[in-house]
């Protein structure tokens, strides 16, 4: 059983409201007696938890430069998802909503990724083991939370797992800059997988073949591209808007 460190507020909140019995530890910055920290403190001793007031430098060494806003938990480390979690997602949801990561390797972006999935309702994420940030204290920070409510799944062939949701009904959208077709004009109504290409180099070329369709942002301004995460919210924003336009 292994475990890992977590950073800030909204991390340490979101895993005392799902899982609070993975607390090994938790290291607080000392002297700070605040509305914020306060309640966490409570919650840890009633739960039996551990806590160390500790000063500003050694929670820094801790947290290796990481902002960490004055508190940091040693935790179990999360249970990771496989293939086998995946085909229990798609077969649970009556539509699912799935979002595909081919090679984002900035845990800052996988964490804004995460955020805004968990707030557009996606069922889960889909990563390759390989060549793509793993999910840290870093990304886990920038989440605010959503890495304990989505699903990150790790695919060891990222084309075959294409392949296989395709095969279970699963319309899967690919973005791409040279394609003619804007993501405000494609039906993104049933199961639907939003696929999201590697920061600088976007799709590979095995996942541009498994897509059913490519779509892109427009863009009305000098810049020819957005950072991933801003087009990742973009995009799973409209699939939602178009899902609640038909609801009755």
């Amino acid at each position: 059983m292994s475990n890992e460190l977590i950073f800030g507020f909204h991390s340490v909140e979101a895993i005392f409201a799902s899982e609070p019995e993975r607390f090994i530890e938790i290291y607080a910055l000392k002297g700070r007696d605040d509305k914020r920290l306060s309640p966490i403190i409570e919650e840890a001793r009633k739960f039996g938890i551990s806590v160390q007031f500790m000063q500003r430098k050694a929670l820094d060494n801790k947290s290796k430069g990481e902002q960490h806003q004055g508190i940091i938990a040693n935790v179990i480390a999360a249970p990771t998802f496989n293939e086998k979690d995946l085909d229990a997602i798609i077969a649970r949801e009556e539509t699912p909503f799935l979002l595909v990561l081919d090679g984002i390797t900035d845990p800052h972006n996988l964490g804004a990724c995460l955020r805004s999935a968990d707030a557009a309702g996606v069922h889960a994420i889909i990563v390759p083991k390989d060549k793509s940030a793993k999910l840290n204290g870093t990304a886990r920070k920038v989440a605010c939370g959503a890495a304990e409510t989505v699903p990150l799944i790790q695919v060891t062939n990222l084309a075959r797992t294409l392949r296989e949701m395709k095969d279970a009904g699963v319309w899967v959208v690919g973005t791409a800059g040279e394609t003619n077709v804007h993501v405000f004009d494609a039906n993104l109504t049933g199961p639907m997988a939003i696929v999201m290409g590697a920061e600088g180099e976007g799709m590979r070329r095995l996942t541009r073949e498994h897509c059913d369709v490519l779509v892109k942002i427009p863009m009305a301004g000098t810049v020819s591209s957005l950072n991933v995460s801003v087009a990742t919210g973009i995009c799973l924003f409209e699939v939602l808007r178009q899902r609640n336009a038909t609801q009755p």
